[in-house]
């Protein structure tokens, strides 16, 4: 099994908050790089072959399980195998979409989704992308990838500047990850989508906690300290990886990538059985 590198004592105590009373707790967790390894191409992720059954087993124990992705909801539910895990919640979109007992809810993507696709070749072309770069249609959203590229960091900064340009003539923003920049609608985040779901359950939960891995995950991050600072036990984990260092310098606990979450994981259940 793989061991988290470190706990702090915050961590500490959410997860003996956790333990103690796991039946309170909500539990979120990114999705690629989290509970699935990061690959060339988004197309070919596939959730860690322990990570649904994990969940499936952690899912009668807590009061919540939710997954808050930047894919579309239904996509991280077929990708991850989770459509028979009871209780699951899965918010894709950066919380716009949400999938729940096999129904999902999403609005209508506001125009300037549509706008920026059809610009975004033309900028990209302009740009001088290489042509290992490539664009992930989300529906809410476009996401372009540089991981195929010869030198990939180079390209992402070169496409930077303009990305932003396309953003602010589309009326949408830009966030940043692993060699990739995401062209999304503006009034949502990881911790608005998080705070959003843990205050609509009712009641104080008993603990929280969130697992992520690049910067999106930061601002769910963000949203856990809150509760913390308001008496709520919070536990921060970084599925930890050589690209991004942002997270590890914030998380209670760092585990190494999604093999590690899923030991993590198995770790809780093995506690309360």
């Amino acid at each position: 099994m793989t061991s988290p590198r470190s706990v702090t004592a915050a961590g500490a105590g959410g997860l003996d908050a956790i333990r103690r009373n796991p039946a309170g707790a909500v539990l979120g967790f990114d999705f690629d790089g989290t509970l699935a390894p990061i690959v060339d191409d988004p197309a070919s992720a596939r959730a860690h072959p322990g990570a649904a059954p994990a969940l499936a087993r952690l899912a009668p124990l807590v009061r919540s399980l939710v997954i808050i992705t930047g894919r579309p909801a239904a996509v991280a539910v077929e990708y991850g195998g989770f459509a028979g895990i009871d209780g699951l919640v899965v918010l894709g979109q950066y919380g716009l979409e949400r999938w729940e007992s096999g129904v999902l809810t999403a609005p209508e993507p506001p125009p300037g989704v549509a706008e920026a696709r059809a610009k975004l070749p033309g900028v990209l072309a302009a740009a001088g992308a290489p042509p290992e770069t490539f664009v992930e249609d989300k529906g809410q959203a476009l996401a372009v990838h540089t991981r195929r590229c010869a030198e990939p960091e180079v390209a992402l900064e070169r496409l930077r500047g303009i990305i932003a340009a396309l953003a602010e003539r589309t009326g949408l923003t830009v966030e940043p990850g692993r060699l990739v920049l995401e062209l999304r609608p503006h009034g949502m985040d990881k911790g608005q989508a998080l705070r959003s779901f843990v205050d609509g359950l009712g009641g104080r939960p008993s603990a929280v906690l969130f697992a992520g891995d690049d910067l999106g995950d930061l601002a769910a991050f963000g949203a856990v300290e809150a509760l913390r600072a308001e008496g709520v036990p919070g536990v921060l984990v970084c599925s930890g990886s050589t690209e991004v260092t942002a997270l590890a310098e914030r998380a209670d606990v760092v585990v190494d990538g999604p093999a590690g979450v899923v030991d993590f994981l198995g770790s809780l259940v093995d506690h309360r059985s």
